[in-house]
């Protein structure tokens, strides 16, 4: 089958990197071989502190590994069992489905357990990496040099994904569409978002408007003052409710003064919610992207990722529910994936 031949992590074919189980160091299998949506369950049997991410425990196989693949190591320094820091990480930011599947094809993740002996505290070590700490994630080179800067927020998701990003630009690698969405969107909710309401004679295609400029990271379509509307919100370090208003006038769309009484539409995503597309868990800015695409009569393809496009497809032949509105993404990948 076409979705069994198609692999996310770890692609170099007969590369033997010996995988210790997080709750046993002594023994090590090989790599899984994880191919599609249908063997990837988003939940490696972890413990909660390594999220959704499968993950090697040895430094000196991964950073040997990563020379042969050329790709950037991810490390992560986690106390396993550890405290609520390192819990509260490992069930937010590496459980996020799709920065599991950036960290898992495009990187070389390997986890050091900062409460253990032998290998594990020869690396703390070399990184000089305190023990028994929160977590903490370095993405180096195959010769265990810094691509970018250190990340301890162990409260961010933004600091991961946009390490990530820079690693791969100082790599030389070609950042996908997907994982630069994801950097603008969680950038922008950590710094703060602002909300504007814009009337206009249809919310489907206004909704399908806004949903395409850069910016914009979430739009609902609704009734307000008896009026058709869409509420939109966006990152003001990149936009304006001003800007967004001259944007928007040619299309006989005007902003609203307030944004009091907004009563939100029964079907959000009117362009996307009549594909299959409309399966397939998705952030609120790529759904934004998605549904204005569909609009056009274009593939949302583009800004989704390989993983969420082999699920539409899986999904179109299952029936699987809508996934539109669904802000939860850990929650709505678990239903669209059946795990």
């Amino acid at each position: 089958m076409m979705l069994q031949s198609l692999k996310f992590l770890l692609p170099a074919a007969g590369l033997a990197l010996a995988f210790a189980l997080p709750w046993n160091e002594e023994k090590t299998v090989e790599p899984p071989e994880l191919t599609t949506t249908e063997t990837y369950s988003g939940n490696p049997d972890n413990p909660v502190e390594l999220g959704a991410i499968h993950w090697s425990r040895d430094l000196d196989s991964a950073l040997a590994l990563s020379k042969t693949i050329q790709k950037p190591v991810l490390i992560l320094f986690q106390e396993v069992p550890g405290c609520s820091n390192c819990t509260r990480f490992g069930a937010s930011v590496l459980s996020h489905p799709l920065i599991a599947e950036a960290v898992e094809s495009m990187f070389v993740p390997v986890c050091i357990y900062n409460n253990k002996k032998g290998k594990d505290a020869a690396a703390l070590d070399r990184f000089d990496e305190p023990a028994w700490n929160n977590p903490v994630v370095r993405i180096v080179d195959a010769s265990g040099n810094d691509l970018t800067a250190r990340m301890p927020d162990f409260r961010s998701q933004s600091e991961m994904v946009a390490g990530m990003q820079q690693a791969l630009e100082k790599s030389g690698v070609e950042v996908p569409a997907y994982l630069k969405l994801l950097v603008d969107e969680l950038t922008a909710r950590d710094n703060g978002l602002d909300t504007a309401t814009f009337s206009m004679y249809c919310f489907w295609s206004g909704e399908g408007t806004f949903g395409a400029i850069d910016g914009v990271i979430e739009t609902e379509p609704g009734y307000q003052d008896g009026k058709e509307v869409v509420k939109v919100v966006y990152d003001p370090r990149k936009t304006s409710k001003t800007a967004l208003d001259a944007l928007t006038q040619p299309k006989g769309i005007t902003a609203c003064h307030k944004n009091a009484g907004f009563r939100v539409d029964k079907e959000p995503k009117y362009y996307l919610s009549g594909t299959s597309w409309k399966s397939v868990p998705m952030t609120t800015l790529q759904a934004c992207r998605a549904n204005s695409l569909v609009g056009q009569g274009k593939s949302p393809e583009p800004v989704l990722s390989p993983r969420q496009i082999i699920l539409s497809k899986k999904n179109s032949i299952s029936g699987k529910p809508s996934a539109i509105g669904q802000k939860d993404l850990v929650k709505a990948w678990a239903i669209a994936t059946g795990n």
